[in-house]
């Protein structure tokens, strides 16, 4: 592979050898963690009929085939095999799979990017420091290339040994986010790992809130706890975030509130109290805003037989 092909687009057969190991290890629809903490694929042979709710971890995603629409806040995206996402922070995010079949299924692949690895390996890259970049935004879009597309499928090659995934892996995934760096959203995944960059700070006031979901948020005690004025910490999380904080604490608190519905034996009203709400009926009126069905139909719906949504990558 020469230079000029290595950050050109991936070809289909780059894609298809993707998709196959994929297949290897998502056999069915579903979630897959694999043998190396951090990576992990899934497959959807059906398009979500509903917007599916969850909280992405900071992580780089690949599409081998098929396409999938993510909704932050108001921003919404589109990605599929010729374009990748970079998610910096933790965010709520709403999606759907738009595009998939049983003979041709939504097929993706998942890395963690670890801020301790991308700072690791950012003081190699950029011995001069990071170029500032003037994006904070916490999801980044890009065109995919065939460099990064071929260490995917060689790390999930050798995903099949546990003495190769201790041994091998852990290059291959360096390897990987080595050529994430060199990308054209280089920059912004090194803010990562920089603990006093915007996003690292903004970072560190999203860990809050996701540990304290459950408690009043003072934005003024949060602007305080990662060094900034009320208002620059205001206007750089909504950045990030595309919410406001407070807005951004509700997303936590309902989808929390969703999940235990789903998983223990209790009613809205206990679910509302646990997570936070005073009011039962504020609580169900901004249920029903954001996941489209009021606490109770939506458990009724989700717990029939086959109602269970999967939370594909």
């Amino acid at each position: 592979m020469t230079l000029s092909t290595r950050h050109s687009a991936p070809s289909p057969e780059e894609l298809s050898r993707l998709a196959e190991l994929i297949r290897i290890y998502a056999p069915y629809d579903g979630d897959f963690p694999l043998r190396l903490p951090g990576v992990a694929v899934a497959r959807s042979a059906h398009v979500n009929q509903h917007l599916q709710h969850s909280v992405q971890q900071p992580a780089l995603c690949l599409v081998a085939q098929g396409n999938k629409s993510v909704q932050i806040g108001p921003d919404k995206y589109e990605y599929d095999p010729q374009r990748l996402m970079v998610y910096s922070v933790q965010l709520p995010v709403a999606f759907q799979v738009t595009q998939a079949s049983v003979a041709e299924p939504f097929l993706t692949f998942k890395l963690d990017l670890d801020p301790q690895r991308i700072a690791s390996l950012s003081l190699k890259l950029f011995p001069d420091g990071v170029q500032r970049v003037q994006e904070n935004r916490g999801v980044h879009q890009t065109p995919s290339n065939a460099a990064i597309v071929n260490a995917a499928s060689r790390l999930l090659e050798v995903m099949g040994s546990d003495r190769e995934a201790a041994l091998i892996g852990p290059l291959v995934v360096d390897e990987l986010l080595i050529r994430l760096l060199m990308s054209p959203v280089g920059a912004q995944v090194a803010q990562l790992g920089q603990a006093e960059s915007r996003v690292g700070r903004i970072a560190r006031a999203i860990d809050w809130i996701q540990a304290h979901y459950d408690e009043p948020l003072e934005v003024e005690a949060l602007a305080d706890l990662v060094h900034m004025g009320v208002s620059t910490f205001h206007a750089h999380f909504k950045a990030v975030t595309s919410m406001s904080p407070l807005q951004f604490q509700k997303h936590v608190r309902l989808q929390e509130a969703r999940r235990l519905l789903m998983s223990s034996p209790v009613d809205a009203t206990t679910a509302s109290r646990q997570v936070g709400y005073q009011s039962a009926s504020q609580f169900s009126r901004e249920y029903s805003r954001l996941f489209g069905n009021t606490p109770s139909q939506d458990l009724a719906r989700l717990r029939e037989p086959g109602g269970q949504p999967l939370a594909t990558l």
